[in-house]
């Protein structure tokens, strides 16, 4: 080999010619690389060359090469290569070379060190380290911190001393530069910290933490960047370390980040890193914050506080900044945290904000509150009557950039409180439509046309939101003006505007349903031209949203007005496929969901493309993939790193030569790649959404593709992307219940309760369910996230539900079921814990953030789920959920207990006299929750008391409860709330129908009927009406007596809605009013309903 060629060929690759560059990679892979002088070669050149470029490359080169030539060099060389190495690296004044040095010092160091050779090298950077040279310290402490990188476990007997150097070397007087490389050099010793065996090196670390703040602080004083983000990475770090590492610091730390964040006199990117470590410690240490006192509230103020830095131009400017960063704090923080430590004080400070003369905090206040919603939906609703005169305030304020802020607030409290906001319709509506036209009204100051073209957008996405939660015939009031005035916005010349009236009729004519039918022939004529567009982004974009709305219109307007318009919008939705907009596609899968559920067995003619079309969606890879980076990057080469979710490798620029071709183009094309990503797994998640739908509405005529598909879903179970896992998961649930509900079509048997089975499921549905079940366990035991684990206890629910016991026959999915849902209910599953943190157990009795909680609702409808489907059988396993149910019926929370009193109401009905056994301690519980502070709670313990004395067969227990009892139901038949009075009014029925001879009839029955029909919840019908007319065929005298009052009741129970009564127990009513027609048929006369029953 020739060694001046060699070095030739090293100069070449600095050129910037791609071809000579590709052409000397080549040869050097080729030629020089695979022998071990070339590695000798390649140091003699980083440590004796004038040129520093090619110093780098060279080490760079050498570095790759070091594990595979490193042993071959001749043993006698070896002393005086490190030496030389490492006197030059020390005195090396580049910092590039320097550290392409120091890491080539660490590859070599950690073969040495692994075979007992160079053992003086730690003692030699610990001189270096503490050298009187300045450069020298700077040097010797990187290399340190390289090694540990590199070799971490060859310094586990060594860590006090090291702790003793950086004792110093983190306050270095004269080096910025040592200290964060001590700094760096701290966060790798953390990681070999194992505190559970090591207190007195974990005590070391506690000492040196504030000295590793203060370096930080300093960085960030200093305005050095490039040391504010190395000090950064190390507290990300850090955070996933062992917690007992920052225990003792960890308030005073996220109070730091806290004030850094929001001190105006530093740096946007440091304030920016403050706020996505504070995002980071909120994800993965939440129980930790939950658990530090006034630590929830002081995030919030401070949040609410760098949120009133908005101003007039920020919509328009997309780059991350401390007031966004800040608002997406408090999104996370309201999902996270109880409301009582987020939205109680969030709503306490409001006031001061939104009644503020300066019009940046009333927007940082109503945007704050809606950043919220999400998070903490139930408890902002219970406030929401408070707060709508402010809202409604601020859409009406006089400073466009409020009322801006206003809407967009509107719009984010809309789409989680749909129900609540309806109530305030008129007003609302108002609102929106004045800010609409005001914005319509155009201005030739340039700036102000650009705000009114904000403040349009936003009227049209509040109205998208507020109108997509209304009932039909509230809507129907407003489409007269709505749907013209957004009708005449697809005009309009700005496309985002155009998009944005789409989809608020999309909305629209969602809730009108078939009021929509006079205006959906001409807003499909004027959405139809937006169907084929696609010369630009921002075309495919309004394609995308047009396509949306035309599926709300479609589910709207029903099968047949829309049938003319279905082949063309098929064709469109195909041709979208392949027009390189990740949305357009979305929506294209989510239109066919639309027409599958509408059209059902009609939709097969569309099913091969269809099928075919998510089959390659699913089937897409998402291989990993290098990114080259320039010379910047280059202290990342060759680590991993995760950008949009996904881990990238970071490559050197030489690592990529192989792939030039395909790398040219736009520099932006690489990082482009990194969020199609992402991009691909969203789609996924919607594309398997999507073939569970299609799938349940087509059924049977789904048949010749359903393995293809179940093979499909079942390879995405275990992807990486938690979307992607939910719904695989969802939709392997959804094709069991769809093959159950064929089978039961096909042999006409229902399942009953228990094991083992009334009959033996078809060998299609058995194979099925092991697949399911296997799927399922594979996830939902070690899963970390709640809403992958929240999405797979409702579908085993609703399953139980549907299916029945026939699920539970698969190998031990009973057991494992029971066991993962105790673990929920304890809070003791692997989605409800910190990091690498096993249990919280001074937070016991905290109440959990509203997304923690649906967690552990979902899994208690499991729990009624397996009651449903085992029936009496269910007895022994409620032994397992009844001390955790009952905790939580106990809660400070209402909803907690008003949902575990509602458990324990299902699976009494469910489990029948199975309940005996536990009459005493549920009986103990249910009379003290009758006379609950919470109204859901108080009804829910009534409808649970009366299921209790119906079914239980214990009499000697609850007998002498009954008079106590019947008081403290009597308060519930005289309030004016519907759902009490439907549960007060079941339960007595039911104490009738268990002991009649215990309940004043004559007193308690004119009080009852005086209270008929009901108007909730007209499940409670049964046990009310089969009393009375368990009383009828008695003759009982009071019950006749009644009679007059009662006929105008039946009338209404056996009119519309049809669902007030269920077959059997509308079948008894009818026997009722026949046996009064032949008593009296004047009394049935009067009334059409009854006569068509007689």
């Amino acid at each position: 080999m020739d060694q001046q060629k060699f070095l030739e060929l090293l100069q070449s690759i600095q050129i910037p010619d791609t071809d000579r560059v590709k052409a000397a990679t080549t040869e050097l892979r080729k030629t020089y690389y695979p022998h071990p002088e070339s590695l000798l070669w390649l140091l003699h050149i980083l440590t004796s060359h004038d040129n520093p470029e090619l110093q780098q490359s060279a080490g760079v080169e050498a570095l790759r090469l070091i594990p595979k030539h490193w042993a071959a060099q001749p043993e006698a060389q070896k002393p005086a290569i490190r030496e030389k190495l490492l006197e030059s690296t020390l005195n090396e004044e580049k910092s590039l070379v320097r550290h392409s040095s120091a890491r080539v010092i660490a590859g070599i160091a950690k073969i040495d060190l692994e075979d007992g050779q160079w053992e003086t090298l730690p003692g030699l950077l610990a001189q270096a380290a503490t050298s009187n040279v300045v450069a020298h310290r700077e040097v010797g402490v990187y290399i340190l911190f390289t090694l540990l990188e590199a070799a971490g476990d060859e310094f586990d007997d060594k860590i006090p001393n090291l702790f003793a150097l950086f004792a110093n070397t983190i306050k270095d007087p004269e080096s910025a530069e040592v200290r964060i490389n001590t700094l760096m050099c701290l966060s790798r010793v953390a990681m070999l910290i194992q505190p559970e065996e090591d207190e007195e090196n974990l005590a070391r670390f506690v000492a040196s933490f504030p000295g590793m703040v203060a370096v930080l602080k300093a960085a960030v004083d200093e305005g050095n960047e490039e040391h504010t983000m190395q000090a950064f990475e190390v507290f990300h770090s850090i955070l996933g370390c062992d917690t007992a590492l920052i225990n003792t610091h960890f308030k005073d730390l996220l109070t730091f980040m806290a004030d850094l964040a929001a001190n105006t006199n530093v740096s946007g990117e440091s304030r920016n890193q403050a706020l996505s470590f504070l995002m980071q410690a909120v994800r993965y240490r939440k129980m930790k914050i939950q658990g530090t006192k006034d630590m929830g509230e002081n995030l919030t103020l401070k949040c609410m506080q760098i949120a009133t830095e908005i101003t007039d131009d920020d919509d328009e400017d997309d780059e991350v900044n401390p007031h966004r960063s800040a608002l997406g704090l408090l999104d996370l923080l309201a999902s996270s945290l109880p409301p009582r430590q987020i939205i109680v004080p969030l709503l306490k400070a409001l006031p001061g904000y939104i009644n503020s003369d300066k019009p940046n905090f009333r927007q940082a206040g109503i945007l704050s509150l809606g950043m919220c919603v999400e998070g903490a939906p139930d408890f902002i609703g219970t406030q929401l009557d408070s707060l709508i005169p402010e809202v409604l305030r601020l859409l009406n304020d006089p400073e466009v950039s409020v009322r801006h802020a206003a809407l967009n607030g509107v719009a984010r409290l809309a789409d989680d409180l749909a129900e609540d906001l309806s109530k305030h319709h008129a007003n609302l509506i108002i609102s929106l439509l004045k800010n609409l036209d005001a914005a319509t009204v155009q201005s030739s100051n340039e700036a102000e046309q650009k705000k009114n073209l904000n403040v349009l957008k936003a009227a049209c996405g509040a109205l998208d939101s507020v109108t997509d939660g209304l009932e039909q015939e509230i809507m129907t009031m407003y489409l007269s003006e709505l749907v013209p005035k957004l009708g005449r916005l697809l005009s309009h010349k700005d496309l985002t505007v155009k998009a944005s009236a789409a989809g608020a009729l999309g909305s629209v004519a969602g809730s009108a349903k078939k009021a929509f039918l006079p205006y959906f022939e001409a807003t499909m004529g004027a959405l139809s031209e937006y169907v084929s567009v696609k010369d630009s982004t921002e075309e495919l974009d309004l394609r995308a949203t047009a396509c949306d709305a035309i599926g709300s219109m479609a589910a709207a307007v029903g099968p047949e007005p829309f049938q003319p318009y279905v082949r063309d919008l098929m064709q469109a939705s195909e041709e979208g496929l392949h027009l390189g907009h990740p949305r357009l596609r979305e929506t294209s899968y989510i239109l066919w969901s639309t027409l599958a559920k509408i059209y059902e067995k009609e939709f097969t003619p569309f099913l091969e493309g269809v099928v075919k079309a998510l089959m390659d969606s699913l089937g897409q890879k998402e291989s990993d993939f290098e990114i080259e980076l320039g010379e910047e990057a280059k202290e990342v080469l060759g680590q991993e790193v995760i950008v949009a979710g996904k881990k990238i490798k970071i490559a050197t620029a030489s690592d990529g030569i192989e792939d030039l071709d395909a790398m040219e183009g736009s520099d932006d094309d690489d990082w482009d790649d990194l969020e199609a990503i992402s991009a691909v797994a969203f789609e996924k998640e919607i594309a398997l959404e999507v073939l569970g739908d299609v799938l349940s509405h087509t059924r049977s005529n789904f048949g010749p593709y359903f393995e293809k598909a179940i093979e499909t879903v079942m390879g995405l179970v275990e992807h990486s992307y938690e979307g992607v896992r939910k719904t695989a998961i969802g939709t392997l649930w959804r094709a069991y219940a769809c093959l159950w509900a064929l089978m039961e079509d096909h042999t006409g048997q229902k399942w009953a309760p228990g094991l083992p089975l009334n009959f033996q499921p078809s060998g299609e549905v058995n194979k099925l369910g092991e697949v399911v079940t296997a799927a399922t366990l594979s996830v939902w035991e070690d899963e970390v996230d709640r809403a992958v684990v929240t999405d797979i206890n409702r579908n085993v629910a609703a399953t139980l539900k549907l299916c029945g016991p026939a699920i539970l026959a698969q190998p031990n999915f009973t057991e494992r079921t029971t066991s993962i849902l105790a673990s929920i209910l304890t809070k003791a599953h692997f989605c409800q814990q910190d990091i690498g943190e096993e249990e919280h157990e001074d937070l016991e009795e905290e109440e959990s953030s509203e997304y923690d909680w649906l967690v552990i609702d979902t899994a208690l409808d499991v729990v009624i789920g397996l009651s449903a489907a085992l029936g009496e059988q269910f007895t022994d396993m409620w032994r397992v959920f009844q001390k955790p149910v009952m905790k939580y019926a106990s809660s400070q929370t209402n909803y907690e207990r008003s949902t575990a009193i509602g458990v324990i109401a299902e699976c009494t009905a469910n489990m029948g006299k199975g309940v005996t056994p536990y009459t005493q301690t549920l009986l103990k519980l249910l009379l003290h929750r009758l006379s609950d502070e919470d109204d859901e709670t108080k009804s829910n313990a009534a409808y649970a008391i009366g299921l209790l004395v119906y079914h239980s067969t214990d009499s000697a227990t609850y007998l002498p409860s009954y008079n106590q009892i019947l008081t403290k139901l009597e308060p519930l038949l005289h309030t004016k709330r519907a759902r009490n009075l439907d549960n007060a009014s079941g339960c007595v029925c039911r104490m009738i129908m268990a002991h009649q001879d215990k309940v004043p009839v004559s007193d308690i029955m004119p009080v009852l009927v005086d209270l008929l029909p009901l108007q909730e919840d007209y499940e409670e019908n049964k046990p009310i009406f089969e009393c009375i007319t368990g009383l009828y065929q008695q003759e009982n005298a009071t019950i006749i007596e009644l009679t007059p009052k009662l006929i105008p009741v039946f009338a209404s129970v056996l009119d519309e809605p049809s669902e007030q009564l269920d077959v059997e127990t509308r079948d008894k009513v009818i026997t009722i009013v026949k046996f009064i027609y032949g008593k009296n048929a004047s009394l049935i006369q009067g009334s059409e309903v009854l006569m068509k029953c007689v």
